[in-house]
């Protein structure tokens, strides 16, 4: 027996489960499959390095920053080059930005009618339209933070999509005082409407109990950039720890992530699984993003993340395994993002004018590694003596959590799916635990048209017994 659930919703790009039964009706097996196809390796090459920004940027329009920012420091090191402080400044500015946007999106608008309503709520109310009904501050305070973040993307690089600001060797231009004058201004305003959404996520975690310990919580590595202690996520040490906090490596030298990530390519997915080489495939599962970083880290480094973050610790611990609990982590994320924004703004060197280096081929390849909203993010390039790209590996942050993903639909399809019995809301956490992880599929696939949500019963010798659509 199998059942189908195509496509799993409220998500960024196109996928669907499968859960196999055995011949009593009981989960033998599950599957997350990501169903088109990405071609952006092969399309870049050919095509100049300094061409590898903006090109990146198209893999996904609701993270292009994040590619711009990887694309290009793995270029400033095919340039061999320093780019300068206020350089460097402006480009964590932009993706502090980003991770914003991106994370205010995956809680407020799509996770946020979960929270609100539970599993088990009628889909006819549990939908973004029902939480404007329910609670219109919650989704107006959504709407706002994601604004503000494209609103700081707009102003510093021309435009919210795509911008072309983030550049091989630093960024294209200066920030003048008024923009800074003019976010500075609105960063208090905008962290108020993130610690309402923190308020009502810590009320309805009692609502949640058999959720946290079912969805995707199950011992695994994590993986994220790590740098002082403190939270990083534009550059630092490569770090991985195991589920109870353990330093298992780290690796400074990013050329070197291979020596650390083996890939592999199943035959039901187009979305590669990177697994921990040390440990062999699967054994090897590993996450990244929000869970995973506070997980990674000792402080945030600033001062009311911090605070939130002792909060966080007083309930779950110094590591949690509870994937539920990402959204959590991704709010005290959004805290970190409006205070270091500031925090940027009031260094006197943001300012200088001096924002970027200017170079030629320099080395044969670069590897651009930094941390995007839903996790670690490479972007691995190599070039002949022209600069021309020869060779490109790019390992997306949801590919990092593949595996986790398909783990967590088995786990949550024994915990909740009995026999031929499938119930809506049994339907609903496992595409809840998939938008846990906030996975960003546009930056991998890319899907024209309206695809059915369809749902199909099979039983032991392979006849469709049940068929929903809707």
């Amino acid at each position: 027996m199998k059942i189908s659930i195509d496509p799993v919703t409220r998500i960024e790009g196109h996928a669907k489960i499968s859960i196999f039964l055995d011949e009593n009706g009981d989960v033998r097996d599950a599957q997350f499959h990501v169903t088109q196809y990405r071609g952006f390796e092969k399309l870049c090459e050919g095509r100049p390095f300094t061409e590898m920004p903006r090109l990146m940027a198209r893999t996904c329009g609701i993270c292009p920053v994040s590619h711009l920012i990887a694309a290009s420091k793995a270029c400033d090191q095919i340039m061999a080059v320093r780019v300068p402080q206020a350089g460097i400044n402006l480009r964590k500015m932009i993706n502090f930005a980003q991770i914003l946007q991106s994370h205010a999106l995956s809680f407020f608008y799509l996770s946020a009618p979960d929270i609100l309503f539970g599993f088990d709520a009628d889909p006819a109310l549990r939908n973004i339209t029902g939480v404007a009904q329910q609670d219109k501050k919650l989704i107006q305070f959504g709407i706002e933070l994601r604004k503000f973040g494209q609103q700081i993307i707009e102003k510093l690089g021309i435009k919210r999509v795509h911008p072309e600001y983030i550049i091989p060797g630093g960024v294209a231009y200066p920030i003048n005082k008024e923009i800074a004058n003019w976010i500075m201004e609105n960063i208090d305003i905008h962290l108020e409407k993130v610690f309402y959404g923190i308020s009502l996520f810590k009320s309805v975690i009692p609502n949640f109990k058999d959720e946290i310990e079912h969805l995707v919580n199950f011992d695994t590595y994590h993986m994220a950039l790590y740098n002082e202690s403190n939270l990083e996520l534009y550059d630092g040490i490569l770090r991985v720890v195991d589920s109870k906090g353990n330093l298992i490596f780290e690796e400074k030298a990013h050329y070197n992530y291979k020596n650390i990530i083996g890939e592999k390519v199943e035959s039901f997915s187009y979305l590669k699984s990177p697994y921990l080489k040390s440990f062999g495939y699967p054994d090897g599962i590993y996450r990244v993003g929000p869970l995973s970083r506070l997980n990674i880290v000792k402080n945030i480094g600033t001062p009311l993340a911090n605070k939130e973050l002792s909060e966080y610790r007083k309930l779950l611990g110094d590591v949690c395994n509870a994937g539920f609990m990402n959204h959590y982590a991704r709010l005290i994320e959004m805290i970190y993002c409006l205070e270091a924004i500031g925090k940027i703004l009031k260094q006197d060197i943001t300012y200088n004018v001096h924002v970027k280096a200017v170079a030629s081929v320099n080395a044969s390849e670069g590897v651009g590694i930094s941390e995007a909203p839903i996790g670690t993010l490479i972007h691995h390039y190599q070039v002949d003596k022209n600069g021309l790209i020869t060779n490109a590996n790019l390992i997306i942050a949801t590919g990092h959590n593949n595996l986790a993903m398909n783990r967590g639909v088995l786990q949550a399809a024994k915990r909740y799916v009995k026999k031929d019995d499938i119930k809506e809301g049994f339907l609903n956490r496992v595409e809840g635990l998939i938008r846990s992880f906030d996975p960003c599929l546009s930056c991998s696939t890319h899907a024209i048209g309206k695809i059915p949500f369809e749902i199909k019963v099979y039983d032991n010798n392979g006849i469709m017994i049940r068929k929903l659509i809707k």
